[in-house]
């Protein structure tokens, strides 16, 4: 069992008194005095300091100047104000002499009270100096705000001097008179004074007379304060006569006891209206070659076909020139715009007695436009005159270079004739004069125009067709001479215009072309010619050999071999016509042999009687050719001892010769047939063996 009396024996923990009395007197001052930090944190400080006072109670010899010390400490940590020492006077008056160390209180009273007056003067002191020193540092932030102030003032009137000086805009500080008090370089400049000569004269001595009055309302009403600020153009007279057109803005500068001066900005606008000039005339003129762009030019045909003369009227030339990017590639781009140059200056030479102008489209294509008269020359003459011109190299860098242009000419359009429609006019007989080759020129007709209109809009209408079901494809039987039974059935496209009628596979391909639509056109005949060859095979219990043309884009596409493959289920029944003028290309070559490794059949379509034609069987592999369909129907009409009659009798052993079989298109009449089974030829195409039908239709005649 304890002993009652070792536990009466243990020392009493003072720490613990200790501490919940410094937790009551940081409450206390926490609740009475404003610190910048938490109560726990003051609490851990006056923990400390309250150890310091118990320690000087204790001390033997007795020694204040450490509870001293405690009061500055005080003062340190923010204890200040009117109630931060009675508080602390207050709560450490009772609260030391309750700490069970300073009993009996008899005995610790007269220390505790010394040790508080200390920290009392201790406290007092500290704050007196931190008042001190407060005052101090407040004077002198006072006199380093006056110092900064003027620092400022004088740094922002030099500033304001250095932007006034330097300004583009002249400046005029005036009184509210209108006397000048201070001007800038830049008005200087623009009047043509010296700073010095401006001294003593008033703004509106410098402004135009015819405005001086108005100025002066203004800067009457900028004083009344019926304006804040005033912004207007003015004329400003020069020392030399000259006038100065300027915008002029003012506003009044005023303090306590009203205004006290105007300050005027004058900004010179005679170099904002020539940069306006120079950008007007750079956005209607070509920078290279300085001649009109298509925008001016298309305004001045508006302006020429209205004051046209009725007899002679105006003549459009549209140019492109030939080989144009060849010579960019080959020599480089500043040969290239060397060379425009030089074909700018002689178009204007070449039209230099005529009221013309010059443009430059975009690229390597121009336009000019001539106001003809009675002395103009023919267009065939200007034609001539410009390709002359153009054909005189010119030399860049060692080397000659000179070019041909294409031309399409539209002669005396009607005056009615909206300008686009001209230009546009202009183009399309251009494109005709590109396809006929370099060099070539072409004049509009309205004739050849409507044909041409009508051509791109059935191209531009076909996807949408195509989308909507009216192209389909139909299939024509390719029949042996021998018996008259169908050997191949040819896949073509045809396409039923409600408001045109049928056009044949001729007519959509040749439109496909225009647009780029024939290679996923091509790809779709061929799925669809495939799949219904497969049931033909069913229904017929025979192989029924498929045949395709394809056109020379078709032949030359690098992904032809895989739209073949995704497309076709027996390689060996299909039949691919290459055009034999497309076999100049590797690309087609190579199109081909690889086929024919795969085991497609291929043919060369619409064959002829040149020699090349026929040296092109032993370079490639070649299962059969088709004769062209104009040469079959012209031997129709040709003599029995016509050159072409004996030409093609020979040409036929020649292609049985190489292995190839021959196939003739546009056998219309038995007595054809008999003269091309005579000759030897295998198969045979035309009306007298079937017409393009249907598949269903053609389903009836297979046995």
């Amino acid at each position: 069992m304890p002993d009652p009396s070792r536990r009466e024996q243990q020392p009493h923990d003072h720490a613990r008194d200790r501490l919940i009395l410094s937790r009551k007197w940081a409450y206390v001052l926490h609740s009475n005095v404003f610190f910048t930090f938490e109560q726990n944190q003051l609490e851990r400080e006056l923990a400390a300091l309250l150890d310091v006072l118990c320690g000087v109670v204790h001390s033997e010899p007795f020694d204040t100047k450490p509870a001293a010390e405690v009061g500055s400490r005080l003062v340190e940590l923010g204890c200040i104000g009117d109630e931060a020492l009675p508080t602390t006077m207050e709560t450490l008056g009772k609260g030391l002499l309750g700490l069970p160390e300073f009993q009996p209180v008899s005995r610790f009273a007269e220390p505790v009270v010394l040790t508080l007056g200390a920290l009392s003067s201790g406290f007092t002191k500290a704050n007196r100096q931190a008042t001190l020193d407060q005052q101090e540092n407040m004077k002198l932030s006072l006199l380093k705000a006056v110092r900064d102030a003027k620092w400022r003032l004088r740094q922002s009137e030099a500033q304001f001097d250095e932007v006034a000086m330097s300004s583009a805009s002249g400046i005029i500080i005036t009184d509210p008179d209108g006397l000048l008090v201070r001007t800038n370089g830049a008005i200087a400049d623009i009047l043509g004074y010296t700073t010095e000569e401006l001294a003593g004269r008033t703004l509106f001595n410098l402004v135009h007379p015819d405005q001086a009055v108005v100025l002066r309302d203004d800067y009457r009403d900028l004083l009344a304060g019926k304006k804040e600020r005033i912004k207007q153009p003015a004329h400003m007279l020069r020392k030399d006569g000259d006038i100065a057109r300027i915008t002029l803005s003012a506003s009044v500068l005023r303090n306590d006891s009203g205004p006290v001066h105007f300050v005027t900005v004058v900004e010179d606008g005679t170099e904002l209206m020539l940069l306006q000039g120079e950008l007007n005339r750079q956005a209607l003129h070509d920078v290279l070659t300085g001649l009109p762009n298509r925008q001016y030019f298309s305004t001045n045909v508006e302006i020429a076909l209205r004051r046209a003369d009725p007899t002679y009227g105006v003549t459009l030339f549209h140019l492109d020139l030939d080989a144009f990017a060849m010579i960019c590639n080959g020599l480089g781009r500043r040969v290239g715009d060397q060379l425009l140059v030089s074909v700018s200056q002689r178009l204007r030479a070449v039209v230099a007695a005529e009221k013309a102008m010059v443009a430059r489209f975009e690229g390597d294509e121009f336009g000019i436009l001539i106001e003809n008269t009675e002395s103009t020359p023919g267009v065939s003459t200007i034609v001539e005159d410009i390709n002359t011109e153009l054909a005189e190299p010119i030399y860049v860098d060692g080397h000659g270079v000179a070019v041909s242009a294409s031309i399409g000419v539209v002669h005396r359009p009607s005056g009615a004739m909206d300008p686009v429609e001209l230009l546009r006019a202009a183009d399309f007989t251009l494109r005709r004069a590109k396809a006929a080759g370099r060099g070539q020129w072409e004049l509009f007709h309205t004739d050849q125009d409507e044909r041409d209109r009508r051509t791109y809009t059935l191209a531009a209408a076909m996807p949408g067709a195509w989308e909507t079901g009216e192209i389909e494809v139909v299939y024509r039987p390719v029949a042996d001479l021998k018996d008259g039974r169908i050997a191949y059935v040819e896949a073509l496209l045809r396409w039923n215009r409600p408001d045109i009628g049928t056009l044949t596979h001729n007519q959509c391909v040749e439109l496909a072309e225009h647009t780029g639509l024939i290679l996923p056109l091509g790809e779709w005949l061929l799925q669809t010619a495939s799949r219904q060859a497969g049931w033909w095979r069913q229904r017929a219990s025979r192989p029924l050999p498929l045949l395709v043309g394809l056109t020379p884009n078709q032949s030359a596409d690098a992904d032809l071999v895989s739209r073949v493959l995704r497309t076709v289920d027996l390689a060996d029944q299909l039949t691919i016509g290459f055009p034999v003028r497309a076999m100049r290309s590797p690309e087609v070559v190579d199109n081909l042999k690889v086929l024919a490794d795969m085991g497609v059949r291929t043919m060369l379509d619409d064959f002829g009687t040149a020699p090349d034609e026929l040296a092109s069987i032993e370079d490639v592999p070649v299962d059969c050719v088709r004769f062209a369909r104009r040469l079959v129907e012209r031997q129709a009409e040709a003599a029995v001892d016509a050159p072409l009659t004996a030409a093609l009798t020979t040409l036929v052993p020649l292609v049985h010769r190489s292995g190839a079989k021959v196939i003739v298109d546009g056998v219309h009449t038995e007595s054809q047939a008999q003269w091309w089974r005579m000759a030897g030829a295998d198969f045979v195409i035309g009306d007298r063996y079937g017409k393009a039908v249907p598949p269903g239709d053609l389903a009836a005649r297979l046995p």
